[in-house]
C-alpha cells in the first residue's frame, strides 16, 4: 500500500516548466573536497557576460518560464568570479525579466572567500546563500580540504560570522559522514554555538567519479534514521534551530502530496536548465552537466550560443535522457510505496548506483526520502494513537 494517494501521471510531451536555472560561471573550485565529484574543478575558465544574456533571452523569450524562477549559480565555486561580475550579470537579467516573473538568485559556497562586499551584493539582490560546512572542526576537516590538504573550517566559519555581521539570511548544508552520523548530539552543539539556525543534511553520495563508501553499508538507512530521530527531537525541544530541511520539507510533501511530481524538476525535460561557462545546454539533475556519456551524448542537448531551446528539446540527447528517465519514473510510480513523496527519483543518483535512469530503488532513495518520510509518519501515527486511545507520546515532539 502507498504511504500516500498517488498522484495522477502527468500527461506525455506537455509544454516545459522552466522552475530553476543553474549557471556555472566557473567550474574552478578554490578547496579540494575529498568526496567532490566535480570533473573539471582545475579549470579556471569563466562564462562571459555575452553567455549570460544568451541564456536569459532564450529562457524569457521561450514562455516557459514559471512566474517564480531560481538561477542558482553552482558547478564549481561561484565566489572565486569577482563581485563586479555578478553585479553586471544580475542587472543584465532583470533588465531582460519579462514583467510578471520574479528572479530570485541564489549561491552554494564553500563559505571561504565571503567578505563584506559579498555581502552587500547578497543584501541588495536578496540572494539566497547557502554555506557548506560540515559540523565540528574534526569533522569538517576530514573532507573539505584545500587545494594542499589543510582544512578549511575556520576560513568557513569565519565566512559565516561575516554573513551574521552583516546581517545576510544564510542557510548551512552538510554532507553527513560516518563520524557525524555517530553523534547528533555534537551536531547539534555545533549549530547552536555557532548561531546556526537553519540546517540542511547530504548523506555522502555516489555521484560522478566518487563512491560514496557510506552508501556501501547495509547499516547506512538505521544510522541516517537515528541520527536524523535524535537530531530533530533534541532540536525542537532546543528551539535553537529553526529550519531542518529533512524534515520541513518532507512534511510539507506528506501533508500536500498532490504537488511531489509536479516539483520533481530533476525528471522533467528543461523543469531545470543546467549552463555550462561555455554556455553548453542539459537538463534534469545538475550534476550530470560535465559528466561523460557516449550513450546520452554526453548529456549535452545544445549550446546557448547556437540552438533555441525549442531546438534543444528537440534534440536527439534530450530525447533519448526523458525516454528512459521517464521510464524510471513509471515504473517508480508501479512499485514504490513513497512514490507520492519523491516524485520519481533522482536521475543522476539513478545513473551512478544502478547503471541506467529507466531503473527504480537507490541506495540514495533509501536514505533522502524513505527515511525522512518514515520518521514522520511514525510520529504521527504516534500522535494519533494518544489522542484516540490516551496512550503516552512515544516518538513524536
Amino acid at each position: 500500500m502507498s504511504v500516500l494517494p498517488l498522484p495522477e501521471a502527468p500527461v506525455a510531451d506537455r509544454t516545459p516548466c522552466i522552475t530553476t536555472v543553474v549557471v556555472q560561471p566557473t567550474p574552478f573550485c578554490n578547496i579540494a573536497c575529498r568526496y567532490c565529484y566535480l570533473p573539471d574543478r582545475d579549470s579556471t575558465a569563466r562564462m562571459s557576460i555575452d553567455t549570460v544574456r544568451a541564456t536569459f533571452e532564450a529562457v524569457f523569450s521561450s514562455g516557459w518560464s514559471l512566474p517564480d524562477l531560481t538561477v542558482i549559480w553552482h558547478a564549481g565555486e561561484p565566489l572565486v568570479v569577482p563581485v563586479s561580475w555578478y553585479q553586471e550579470a544580475f542587472e543584465l537579467i532583470d533588465a531582460l525579466r519579462p514583467e510578471g516573473i520574479r528572479v530570485r538568485h541564489a549561491f552554494q559556497t564553500n563559505g571561504t572567500l565571503i567578505t563584506p562586499d559579498w555581502c552587500a551584493l547578497f543584501r541588495r539582490w536578496e540572494v539566497g546563500v547557502g554555506v557548506s560546512i560540515d559540523g565540528p572542526r574534526d569533522i569538517h576537516d576530514a573532507n573539505r580540504v584545500t587545494r594542499k590538504g589543510q582544512g578549511t573550517f575556520d576560513k568557513t566559519l569565519a565566512g559565516i560570522a561575516c554573513l551574521q555581521r552583516e546581517n545576510v539570511p544564510f542557510h548551512v548544508i552538510s554532507v553527513l559522514s560516518g563520524p557525524s552520523l555517530a553523534d547528533p548530539e555534537a551536531m547539534l552543539a555545533f549549530y547552536v554555538e555557532n548561531g546556526i539556525a537553519d540546517i540542511c543534511f547530504n548523506v555522502e553520495e555516489s555521484e560522478g567519479d566518487h563512491v560514496s563508501s557510506l552508501l556501501s553499508e547495509r547499516s547506512a538507512e538505521s544510522r541516517f534514521s537515528e541520527f536524523l530521530t535524535r537530531f530533530w527531537h533534541q532540536s525542537r525541544h532546543d528551539e535553537s534551530v529553526r529550519f531542518l530541511r529533512e524534515i520541513d520539507s518532507m512534511i510539507e510533501r506528506i501533508m500536500d502530496p498532490t504537488h511531489a511530481c509536479i516539483e520533481n524538476a530533476q525528471v522533467q525535460p528543461f523543469g531545470m536548465v543546467n549552463v555550462d561557462c561555455k554556455g553548453n545546454v542539459s537538463s534534469f539533475s545538475p550534476e550530470l552537466l560535465g559528466m561523460k556519456n557516449a550513450e546520452y551524448e554526453n548529456f549535452i542537448v545544445g549550446n546557448i550560443h547556437h540552438h533555441s531551446l525549442d531546438d534543444m528539446l528537440d534534440s536527439a540527447s534530450m530525447r533519448a535522457m526523458q525516454r528512459d528517465i521517464s521510464a524510471g519514473v513509471e515504473a517508480c510510480r508501479a512499485e514504490c510505496a513513497y512514490f507520492s513523496v519523491c516524485g520519481g527519483g533522482s536521475p543522476i543518483n539513478k545513473l551512478t548506483e544502478n547503471g541506467s535512469f529507466s531503473t527504480t530503488h537507490t541506495r540514495f532513495c533509501d536514505l533522502i526520502e524513505k527515511v525522512p518520510a518514515d520518521i514522520i509518519l511514525d510520529a504521527l501515527s504516534d500522535l494519533e494513537r494518544t489522542i484516540d486511545h490516551d496512550v503516552p507520546l512515544r516518538s513524536a515532539v
